[in-house]
């Protein structure tokens, strides 16, 4: 089993739109360290600002998914916010992890602004699946 992060479509125009006007908050978010040990694979995932509610995971069709949406802090009416940085919003990204793979299997743990998530290997099955040709026009 392999762990593949799923790329999202803003991933191919990247480079093309790196400029003041088009700024890329996705590159900063969610950074993650991904692990491969023995029997499991770790994610770390950055998400400094968030607390553990604001943190949603989810399986759905092999791939585990991770949202995490903050809030905007209110500013009083006699502030003037001269730059603004931090992120607020919501971001989420997701991993192929099989489809062998249960919610019960997989652990996960939010401290200090990183979650730890651990997802064990399953041994590939011999299921074959059929592959669906797209014709060429």
């Amino acid at each position: 089993m392999m762990l593949v992060p799923r790329r999202n479509s803003f991933d191919l125009f990247d480079d093309f739109f790196e400029d003041d006007f088009f700024p890329k908050k996705e590159r900063n978010l969610m950074r993650t360290d991904v692990v491969e040990k023995k029997d499991r694979f770790i994610l770390d995932i950055d998400l400094p600002g968030f607390e553990k509610e604001d943190i949603k995971l989810s399986l759905n069709n092999g791939y585990l998914n991770i949202s995490a949406k903050t809030r905007k802090e209110e500013k009083k009416e006699e502030e003037k916010v001269l730059r603004r940085e931090r992120f607020y919003g919501e971001c989420s990204r997701s991993f192929y992890v099989g489809d062998d793979i249960k919610e019960e299997d997989i652990d996960a743990k939010f401290k200090n602004g990183i979650l730890k998530i651990e997802v064990p290997k399953k041994e590939l099955t011999n299921k074959t699946k059929e592959v669906k040709q797209i014709e060429i026009k």
